[in-house]
C-alpha cells in the first residue's frame, strides 16, 4: 500500500515565497481550504506508473478535521485504516493482523492530507502555486520548494469550491489520481473517529 503511506504517512523547508507566483493564486486556495472545517466523503484511488501503465486501483472512505485529523479507510481486497489524532499515525493492516504508529510529520510536502486538514498558512512556505480556472472547475498546480520531498508536482482540483479530486506526481513519473465523491463540509464529526483502538491480538509496531 505504498501510495497510501506517500498519501498520508511517510514520514518525517522552507523560504520566502518566490516574486513570480500570483499571490492571487495563492489567497483563492488558501481561502477555499479554510472553509472546510471538517471533510467527509469516498473516494477513488488509482496508481499509473511513468507509462501509464495501471498499478494499482483502489476506494474507500474519508473524514478530515481542522487541524490535523485524518481518518482513512482502503476497502478490500486491500483493506487498510489509518487514523490521525493530529500528533499520531495509526496504521492498521487487517491482513497482516499488525498496527504501526507514528508520529505525524507536520510538513506538507511530507504529509499531502495536511492540505486538507492542515494548516494551511504554511502552504505559500512549501510550495510554488499557479491556478487556472474553466467554468466551475479551479485547478492549482503546486511545486514543492524543498527538494526533500515525496512527489514533485501535486494538483488540487476544486469544483464549485468543494475539493473534487487530487493528483500527485513522483520523481519517476508515478502518478497516483484521487477522486473524491459524495463530499460533505463542515458537518459534525464525533472525536471517537480520530482515536483507534488497537484490535486484542495486534502486534504493534511503534516507529
Amino acid at each position: 500500500m505504498r501510495l497510501i503511506r506517500m498519501l498520508l504517512v511517510t514520514a518525517l523547508t522552507i523560504s520566502a515565497m518566490p516574486a513570480h507566483a500570483d499571490s492571487k493564486d495563492v489567497t483563492r486556495l488558501t481561502q477555499l481550504l479554510e472553509n472546510s472545517k471538517t471533510l467527509s466523503g469516498n473516494f477513488s484511488q488509482l496508481t499509473l506508473d511513468g507509462g501509464g501503465t495501471q498499478l494499482q486501483e483502489t476506494s474507500g472512505e474519508m473524514t478530515l478535521q481542522r487541524p490535523g485529523l485524518f481518518y482513512w479507510h482502503t476497502n478490500p481486497p486491500q483493506e487498510q485504516t489509518m487514523v490521525s489524532d493530529g500528533k499520531k499515525v495509526t496504521l492498521w493492516d487487517p491482513d497482516l493482523e499488525q498496527v504501526t504508529i507514528k508520529t505525524l510529520d507536520q510538513r506538507l510536502t511530507q504529509t499531502p492530507a495536511l492540505l486538507l486538514s492542515g494548516d494551511v498558512s504554511k502552504i505559500s512556505e512549501s510550495f510554488d502555486i499557479t491556478a487556472k480556472e474553466a467554468g466551475g472547475v479551479i485547478d492549482f498546480m503546486l511545486k514543492p520548494k524543498s527538494k526533500d520531498t515525496l512527489f514533485d508536482s501535486l494538483r488540487l482540483s476544486f469544483r464549485n469550491g468543494m475539493i473534487n479530486d487530487m493528483q500527485l506526481i513522483d520523481s519517476v513519473g508515478q502518478r497516483t489520481n484521487i477522486l473524491f465523491t459524495g463530499v460533505k463540509a463542515n458537518e459534525p464529526v464525533a472525536a471517537s473517529k480520530f482515536k483507534f483502538d488497537i484490535p486484542k491480538g495486534a502486534d504493534v509496531i511503534q516507529e
